[in-house]
């Protein structure tokens, strides 16, 4: 990295230089610093004033010019903001000034945008980056990041910039060690508070300070130190190496790095090496390859087939179908069936070195050449039974449907009467059909989803769109607490396509439809797709949510019914913490558009927002607890208030138990139903009254 040689004397140079008076200037060498300042909500107003502060004071230790140190600032909170650019100023009054300036924007946490910024942007030609000059980042945060930071950080260090992590109070050390440059103890730096930062200030501006570290520090390279302006480096001796820890020397192994032209083994001596040959080879002409010794070509073997010469010695093989035997010379034809060694399912047929396939009665060879299928007469129509044939191999037995009854021939079926034969459950009444049944209730009654218990009306429909919370502070545990919360909700509701509807968004720093009105129309489905969902993590964006809720999900494309089918619209926002945007407008526009509006907090929700997002009156829509798993019992007193006696869905009544229309409707199919089992008997009486004229004709 470019900033690597600045930097890389951090822990000694403390020690080892006298420390400068108030008025002296650090003479470093062309630097690029650009301070990333973290000015989320959690920053309170003296502690930013303490980060200006400790800005200006590095500042006046520095030698400030567009030839020596330029320096640029970066605020960041949920957005990153350029206070100045590296080329925006050349003098410390200017940047002062440009620093006092710098108003908060005091939103969320963003470090892995902030970074990615810098990277991209103020280390930039254009924003005054000197292709020649080491570029040096300091972010000083005291919170945790609510994107990733480990992958934009280790691209931003493979570009060259040197990152140092200052963390305040809260900051994670984690997430500091994953944005700094190695070694971590030279650039990770956590302090107890805001006023102990200047700690790590006055480490910082002994580390840009030129000195010869080589004549005034106790450098450690082990055989050459070579100074550079605030740096220096290690060397060694001809035929020697530099280590990994930069300092220390190791003799050049020819043969352990691979500069060797040695087949099989390499003796390395100081800048040299020759070859030789593992125990059963022998080294070539060429001094560097190596040939294994044939024993075969002895021609001692006495081998029946074949001999194989191996390290060291000789085996003797057998050809295709032949196997060799204990003498290890001799070979002897191989009976596969006998040995086991075929894929022959059920029968195996042997022949010299072969074998083949067959299969037992009832069985036919597939193509396979060895597995066998059963012969299906079922299948192939090879039977006799009227309702339903079971198959063995070769063979079958006949059966009959639900409700019907095998006759003496085993071949046909008679139906039965399976209101008299079954628990129907029926409540008032159960009719026989051919192989089932159905229950019909008494006049001024209407047949419930159950289709056997009778009421006065049907149970209430709704279109339900539920906002879950799917942002990083819920955490993958509580996610999952949260989907079976949804599914306690739906657990309470009349599901169906005519029935209920239930649709189900996701939101963080976006909003995400995992799945809409008209998807799914049970209970079972819509449960199974909310165990599926994909917890999203980041941030609480809960206005954008009500926006899509209001603009997307309520809309008949996704599958909410129009005015005029009189579905009431719920919305039900699941929360566990303070929104990242503005809620106002849209939990106004969404009750405006006649949704009756939930707000269920956990947590740390704030809980005038979830009052703000609420219907009235609040205490039937608004529900909030402290721990996620008492989210059970918010569910369950949910189940009064979701679904809303007026209405009838798709029955378009303004009394819900005004089911006249209905009540006649069925009383006209049962008595269509009657006439028509009238009919059939008379028509059966009159076929075997025929019948029988015919037999005593004969």
């Amino acid at each position: 990295m470019r900033g690597f040689g600045v930097l890389l004397a951090l822990a000694v140079m403390a020690a080892a230089r006298p420390k400068s008076g108030p008025d002296q200037k650090c003479k470093s060498g062309p630097v690029d610093l650009v301070f990333i300042i973290d000015s989320s909500r959690s920053v309170r107003p003296h502690e930013f004033e303490t980060m200006r502060k400790f800005m200006i004071d590095i500042l006046n230790t520095l030698d400030i010019g567009a030839n020596t140190t330029r320096v640029g600032v970066v605020q960041y909170s949920s957005q990153v903001h350029n206070e100045f650019s590296l080329n925006t100023h050349f003098n410390i009054e200017a940047m002062v000034k440009g620093i006092n300036e710098i108003i908060p924007l005091a939103q969320g946490t963003m470090t892995g945008l902030a970074i990615k910024y810098a990277m991209n942007v103020a280390f930039s030609p254009q924003e005054g980056d000197r292709p020649k000059a080491p570029n040096v980042a300091v972010i000083v945060t005291d919170g945790r990041p609510q994107d990733r930071v480990a992958e934009v950080a280790a691209e931003a260090r493979e570009k060259g910039v040197e990152i140092y992590a200052v963390g305040v109070a809260r900051a994670d050390m984690t997430s500091l060690r994953a944005m700094a440059s190695p070694p971590f103890e030279d650039h990770v730096f956590l302090v107890e508070s805001f006023d102990l930062i200047h700690q790590f200030g006055l480490q910082f501006q002994d580390k840009l300070c030129g000195m010869d570290l080589c004549a005034e520090s106790d450098h450690g390279c082990q055989h050459i130190c070579e100074s550079s302006p605030g740096t220096f480096n290690c060397l060694c001796l001809p035929g020697h190496a530099l280590n990994a820890d930069q300092k220390t020397c190791s003799a050049i192994d020819l043969c352990s790095e691979g500069k060797h032209e040695c087949e099989q083994i390499c003796v390395s001596s100081p800048g040299s090496f020759t070859c030789g040959c593992n125990k059963g080879f022998t080294l070539n002409k060429d001094k560097r390859t190596c040939s294994m010794i044939d024993y075969c070509s002895f021609r001692n073997h006495s081998c029946d087939h074949e001999c194989v010469s191996v390290l060291n010695g000789y085996y003797c093989k057998c050809s295709h179908g032949y196997k060799l035997l204990e003498d290890g010379k001799t070979c002897q034809p191989i009976d596969l069936c006998a040995e086991g060694k075929h894929d022959c399912v059920q029968i195996c047929v042997s022949a010299p070195g072969v074998y083949t396939c067959d299969c037992n009665a009832g069985y036919t060879l597939n193509k396979d050449q060895k597995t066998c299928t059963p012969i299906d007469l079922c299948s192939e129509g090879k039977h006799e039974c009227e309702q339903i044939c079971v198959s063995s191999p070769g063979s079958f037995t006949c059966g009959c449907n639900k409700g019907f009854t095998l006759n003496k021939d085993k071949r046909t079926c008679s139906n039965l009467d399976l209101c008299n034969s079954v628990e129907h459950g029926c409540e008032y009444q159960c009719v026989s059909t051919p192989g089932s049944y159905y229950c019909v209730c008494p006049e001024g009654q209407l047949l419930q989803d159950d289709s056997k218990s009778c009421g006065t009306c049907r149970s209430a429909n709704i279109d339900l769109v539920l906002l879950i919370d799917g942002s990083k502070s819920v955490r993958p545990q509580n996610f999952e607490l949260v989907k079976k919360f949804v599914n306690q909700v739906v657990d309470s509701l009349d599901v169906s396509a005519h029935g209920t509807r239930v649709g189900l968004v996701q939101y963080s720093s976006r909003v995400r439809t995992e799945f809409p009105l008209n998807m799914y129309h049970t209970a079972d489905e819509i449960k199974a797709a909310v165990m599926k969902v994909d917890y999203m993590e980041k941030g609480t964006m809960t206005g954008l949510a009500l926006k899509h809720m209001l603009e997307n999900s309520f809309s008949e494309a996704e599958g909410a019914r129009g005015p005029g089918r009189h579905v009431p619209r719920v919305g039900l926002v699941f929360t566990d913490g303070r929104s990242q945007d503005d809620i106002t407008e849209w939990a106004k526009k969404a009750k405006e558009a006649g949704i009756t509006m939930y707000a269920v907090g956990v947590g740390k929700a704030v809980e005038d927002e979830l009052r703000e997002i609420a219907s009235e009156p609040l205490e039937k829509h608004f529900y909030y607890t402290t721990d996620f798993t008492a989210i059970s019992t918010i569910a369950e007193n949910l189940k009064l208030n979701v679904c809303p006696e007026e209405s009838q869905g798709e029955i378009e009544v303004k009394d819900p138990c005004a089911c006249e229309s209905l009540v006649e409707f069925q009383q006209a199919t049962m008595s269509t139903l009657e006439q028509l089992t009238q009919k059939l008997a008379r028509m059966t009486a009159r076929l075997d009254d025929l019948e029988n004229q015919l037999l005593s004709r004969k």
